[in-house]
Formats: structure tokens, C-alpha cells, sequence
């Protein structure tokens, strides 16, 4: 079944973060355990989405086990690491674009048609996205229950959207991953039917109402 979810416009100007998004942005979780046969593990993963006038904000709020944050700069492997996405496809259709953020804050942002041959997006534009990560330490590789949080704004026109004219919705989907953590795990906010794990799938994108 594909998601939906209203995003709401929330105004940051006369309160802190934290408390607009907890009172104005909707609320999803990242609960979809696609593959239980191969992975069956599933750290609790939800947040709050929300919009600006000129971005996207997706606040990320996670907690289970272990935490990787061996990718400490931008357009790395952040896959591997304890990793929040967020996938949207442009309104057009004719790409879709990534954003990978790790527990630092740590982004890989790409672009293109489909898995093969994307195209990570140049400094310019990474120094654009706002991240606020509460996990601010180096290369690290804890085990044990870990609790962690990563927020991300994205300027609209990042994701091929005038912001003067938004579109009345558009397609994306979140996940939650760790691919080298000591409990590998593969979850999404809207279903994704495959053999295996694959999030570059956007014909299983859910819809975001601007």
C-alpha cells in the first residue's frame, strides 16, 4: 500500500526548531520490514516532516542498536553507517534524488534517472543543506542500545521544485539502513516490494502533499 502524508508549512521565525516541528510538522515512522526473512531487525525510526516557504525539513529520531559513523565527510559511504534517506523523485519525473545522512550529519546527496550513473551533487549545493545532528563525536563504532537524532533541510530548488510555485504533491520515500553495523538493517516509510533490498526503486515512492 503506498503511503501519503500532508505536509504542513511551519513557521520557525517566533519559535526554536524542536518546538515547531513537535507542534506543526506530521509525524511519520519508518516501520516497513521488507525483507524479515534476510533482515529481520528493526530499530524504532520516526520523525516529523515539515516545510518552509523554500525547503524541505525532515527531522529524524532513532533508537536501537549499535552505531556507525565511520564516513566523516560529505558524498561518502554513509550507507554503511547508522543512516537515515531520504529519496524524492522530481515533479517532472525524469530523475529522482538521494539524500543520505549518517549520525554526524554526514550527507551523500546524488541525482539521476536510475541506480546506475547518479551524479553526486557539487560543494556549492551540499553547503545548501542544513543538517542539526545531535551526535557530534569522530569515527566511532558503538554497540549496545544507542539513542540518536539528525535533521535536514533541503532548499527546494535542490530537488527541481520552484518554490513560488509548488507542485500539489510530490513523490519520495524515507528509509532506515545500516549496512555494516554489527545488526544490518534495510526499513521504509512506504512498502517496497522486491526481492531484496533496493531502494532505488521509485515506482514504490510514497506521496508528499504540498
Amino acid at each position: 500500500m503506498i503511503k501519503k502524508l500532508n505536509v504542513p508549512l511551519v513557521e520557525f521565525e517566533n519559535q526554536d526548531m524542536d518546538t515547531a516541528l513537535e507542534l506543526g510538522g506530521a509525524r511519520f515512522d519508518i516501520d516497513q520490514v521488507n525483507w524479515p526473512e534476510s533482515f529481520p531487525y528493526a530499530p524504532l525510526c520516526s520523525g516529523r516532516l515539515a516545510r518552509t516557504e523554500d525547503a524541505l525539513v525532515v527531522d529524524f529520531r532513532v533508537s536501537g542498536l549499535d552505531l556507525r559513523t565511520q564516513n566523516t565527510e560529505d558524498n561518502g559511504r554513509q550507507w554503511e553507517d547508522s543512516c537515515v534517506e531520504v529519496f524524492i523523485e522530481d515533479p517532472d519525473g525524469s530523475c529522482y534524488y538521494n539524500f543520505e545522512i549518517n549520525a554526524l550529519g554526514k550527507v551523500l546527496a546524488c541525482s539521476g534517472a536510475t541506480r546506475e550513473g547518479r551524479v553526486k551533487r557539487p560543494q556549492e549545493e551540499m553547503e545548501q543543506i542544513l543538517r542539526y545532528a545531535q551526535n557530534d563525536g569522530g569515527r566511532d563504532e558503538l554497540q549496545g542500545l544507542q539513542t540518536w537524532r539528525v535533521c535536514v533541510v533541503i532548499p527546494f530548488r535542490l530537488i527541481g521544485i520552484d518554490a513560488g510555485h509548488l507542485p500539489a504533491r510530490i513523490r519520495a520515500n524515507f528509509y532506515k539502513c545500516g549496512d555494516k553495523t554489527a545488526h544490518p538493517h534495510f526499513l521504509s516509510w512506504s512498502p517496497v516490494s522486491t526481492e531484496k533490498p533496493d531502494f532505488h526503486r521509485p515506482e514504490f515512492f510514497g506521496e508528499l502533499y504540498l
